[in-house]
């Protein structure tokens, strides 16, 4: 499978603008340019993020290959609603698929949807590393994200079963 080229890389983008456009219009304020890009894997078609200030949306070229059509007229507006509703009211003051969101998902044409439900067959899709925790009773497998948690000090985990705290196995 090969993701899109440069070409339908300009389509996306030049989709993203005209529907940023429309929902600046829509909402009655200012969008900033925002960056677009091409690095997501994984399961997920889009996504919007803002890290220390900056605010970017990302596409998976490996789906938009496979659904081209499907991606300009569902994803595209999906993350352009995320980037706007985040301009007007701010990320942490409203629900990321709420009525906000909602509404603009509406008023740009597209179909309020939190998720879309592609078949990945062939796609590259990005898989988690595991971890092995032991406790007095079994062995636990953790996710990337808890064994980081865990050795930056910011959390710590028990067994269900035996109350224990799980120790990493190495």
């Amino acid at each position: 499978m090969q993701p899109i080229g440069n070409r339908q890389r300009q389509q996306v983008c030049a989709a993203t603008r005209a529907c940023l456009a429309r929902a600046a219009g829509i909402c009655r304020i200012q969008l900033p340019a925002v960056e677009i890009r091409f690095d997501l894997s994984g399961r997920a078609a889009g996504m919007y993020r803002v890290h220390r200030g900056r605010r970017w949306i990302r596409y998976n070229p490996y789906i938009f290959a496979r659904y081209f059509d499907e991606g300009l007229a569902e994803t595209v507006p999906h993350e352009v609603a995320h980037y706007a509703t985040d301009v007007l009211h701010g990320l942490g003051n409203i629900r990321p698929h709420g009525v906000e969101w909602q509404a603009l998902m509406r008023a740009l044409g597209a179909t309020p949807r939190a998720t879309a439900r592609y078949d990945l067959t062939g796609i590259p899709v990005r898989r988690q590393r595991r971890f092995s925790y032991r406790c007095n009773c079994n062995t636990h497998r953790l996710s990337t994200r808890r064994h980081n948690r865990i050795c930056r000090g910011h959390a710590a985990y028990v067994c269900r079963r035996c109350q224990a705290p799980l120790v990493f196995a190495g």
